[in-house]
């Protein structure tokens, strides 16, 4: 009896390492060859640190910042779109740059920086950048003006008619 429950152990180990095997099999038939990033490499940057970084001209000066990339269908960045002029997005627009427009290094003080050979004026004398997708955010955006378009719109109609009873109120009146 001792050695039927040694048998049976022994196969029911072998019967668990050829399900591991199995189940490690179809995991890496599953992912292919692709070899996972467990640690962002030192030379590239993440698109979160990317979005709102300033832009600078070849002599140091701020010209704009980073609002969006475009990549192709290959998954490289192709476009960058750069908000130039206004202050603190009012009065901003978008500029849109091929990727290889720009240049990447460290500023004096180890930085990063991106550098644009254009000045302020070239950058707002160029033609804007409209993005024909929409994110969740800009049909919010859209939705609440055109919301707030009919309020304002409503409350005109709203005052007018008041305006009009309060006269018509007035001319009823003895005098």
């Amino acid at each position: 009896m001792h050695r039927h429950m040694m048998i049976l152990a022994g196969a029911s180990a072998v019967m668990a390492s050829c399900l591991f095997t199995q189940v490690v099999a179809e995991d890496a038939k599953a992912t292919g060859s692709i070899q996972f990033v467990t640690e962002q490499p030192a030379n590239e940057w993440l698109a979160r640190l990317y979005i709102d970084a300033p832009v600078q001209n070849t002599s140091g000066e701020k010209v704009g910042e980073v609002n969006d990339l475009m990549f192709d269908k290959a998954g490289h960045i192709s476009t960058v779109v750069l908000g130039v002029g206004g202050f603190l997005g009012i009065g901003e627009k978008n500029v849109a740059v091929p990727f290889s427009a720009l240049t990447y290094g460290g500023g004096s003080d180890g930085a990063r920086t991106i550098v644009v050979a254009l000045s302020k004026d070239a950058l707002k004398q160029a033609p804007s950048f409209k993005a024909t997708e929409k994110t969740t955010f800009d049909k919010m955006k859209d939705k609440a003006v055109d919301l707030g378009t009919k309020a304002s719109d409503k409350a005109g109609e709203l005052k007018d008619k008041a305006v009009k009873k309060v006269e018509d109120m007035k001319n009823g009146e003895p005098k």
